[in-house]
């Protein structure tokens, strides 16, 4: 699958700092491999949207909208039948943008806060109709929108700001620099997912190779062999909890019962089902 670098492949005027796109389709992606190169503010309007991150993954319906950082992601987006489409409104905006904006706030940042990449909101009468706001500025000349987005991007932030606080605020300009660290939390998050190697080697911006041998170097043992151990705990623990072996495997990540119980006597020595019995 192809990896798509937003909003650069959609052919927006690259000396803005702020873009208002009106995006549907009539197809179903599943885990596309997206390279956020601006924030981005994903207004739901129809279908349903899943996005996983480093350290996040969030699902959300037309409920909900969600803040995304700059950065890679998986994107999972998928109409409700087949005769209904998917639609949302984009706003990117760049980190210029947000620095710009704490300094007019004159706000300090919060101690305890721990930065996520993304973040999902609720509607509410002022965001539905700000949104229609923006679906009618996304028809206007390029000079108008320039000019009128930066307006409305200060608008919707002084809105969430005083709505939800602005941890999300700065979340999205915090420093994740440091690779070890964010590979680690990438890793950590994701044992009981069901990605592959190719699709966390991207998350953590890495070729598969590079990942493997980073894995190795933190975990001492290969990423095949250290994901199977954590799901094989976690269903050991899941047992314990009287829950028999068929609703067990898929939730510890495997397809079929009899991989994972297979999976499962070669680790513990006994099946699933005669562990509940011992």
């Amino acid at each position: 699958m192809k990896t798509i670098t937003l909003p650069d492949e959609m052919n927006l005027e690259k000396s803005q700092h702020v873009h208002v796109v009106d995006y549907s389709s009539s197809k179903d992606v599943s885990k596309q491999q997206i390279i956020l190169n601006q924030n981005i503010i994903s207004f739901l309007i129809e279908g349903t949207k899943e996005v996983i991150f480093d350290t996040t993954e969030l699902s959300i319906t037309p409920s909900k909208f969600i803040i995304m950082r700059s950065g890679n992601c998986l994107m999972t987006e998928k109409r409700i039948s087949e005769t209904s489409g998917y639609k949302s409104i984009l706003l990117f905006f760049s980190n210029e943008m947000v620095y710009n904006f704490i300094r007019k706030m004159d706000s300090e940042k919060s101690e305890s806060i721990s930065p996520k990449s993304v973040y999902a909101f609720d509607y509410d009468d002022f965001l539905k109709r700000f949104v229609e706001s923006l679906t009618d500025i996304s028809k206007l000349s390029k000079t108008v929108q320039s000019k009128l987005l930066e307006v409305k991007f200060e608008e919707i932030m002084l809105y969430l700001t005083a709505q939800y606080g602005t941890d999300f605020l700065y979340s999205l300009t915090a420093n994740s620099d440091d690779a070890s660290q964010k590979f680690i939390r990438t890793i950590e998050n994701s044992h009981l997912s069901k990605l592959t190697l190719k699709e966390l080697a991207f998350l953590c911006n890495m070729s598969v190779s590079t990942f493997k041998r980073e894995f190795e170097k933190h975990y001492s043992e290969s990423p095949m062999k250290w994901f199977q151990n954590k799901r094989l705990e976690y269903a050991r623990y899941l047992l314990s909890q009287e829950k028999s072996p068929s609703e067990v495997y898929f939730e510890a990540g495997y397809e079929n019962l009899s991989s994972f119980s297979q999976a499962y006597k070669t680790k513990y020595g006994v099946t699933p089902k005669r562990h509940k019995m011992i």
